[in-house]
């Protein structure tokens, strides 16, 4: 995080709402992206944010840790998300993951939401943070509040638990 944003942090935990707004703006982007890919449908990406704004302006005295600003809106937002998606019995990906996970041409995008959504949810939240946002291992590890590897492990086993549906279910079409 640069001194400037550190700085502005300082300011918004004390009040200066015009700080938290700036902050915020400077994330728009990142944090729309990870709220459509979640919620996949852009009202609800919106009202998402909004939340995230919301939640961050109520909370902001709060932060522990000036540095930890972006992790802990991160983390403000999948939680809304999570929330979200929990009521609405879904999670969706965006065909970047898809295409990421490498599926053979015979594969449909169906074929692979399912497989992705039938994983359990730190192995869904792990894959889609790394694949789809291309975040670190360290990043990740601060948004999910575990260690480094705990997420190791859950990748692995995610994409191995993937790799393992999307092969059985290959092998049903074939025969």
């Amino acid at each position: 995080m640069s001194e400037l944003d550190l700085t502005m942090v300082k300011k918004a935990k004390k009040g200066d709402e015009d700080a938290l707004y700036q902050l915020i703006l400077s994330h728009k982007e990142q944090l729309y992206r990870m709220a459509i890919s979640y919620l996949k449908n852009e009202d609800d990406a919106i009202e998402a944010i909004q939340e995230t704004t919301y939640r961050a302006y109520k909370g902001i005295k709060k932060l522990r840790k000036n540095e930890y600003f972006t992790t802990w809106l991160i983390r403000i937002l999948l939680n809304y998300c999570h929330d979200e998606s929990k009521k609405k019995k879904r999670v969706i990906y965006n065909d970047q993951l898809l295409h990421s996970m490498e599926a053979p041409p015979k594969r449909s995008s169906l074929e692979t939401d399912e497989a992705i959504q039938s994983l359990n949810q730190p192995y869904r939240n792990v894959i889609m943070l790394k694949y789809l946002h291309d975040l670190k291992i360290s990043e990740i590890a601060e948004i999910l509040e575990c260690p480094e590897g705990t997420v190791k492990t859950w990748l692995h086993k995610g994409l191995g638990l993937l790799r393992s549906q999307l092969n059985d279910k290959e092998g049903d079409f074939h025969v």
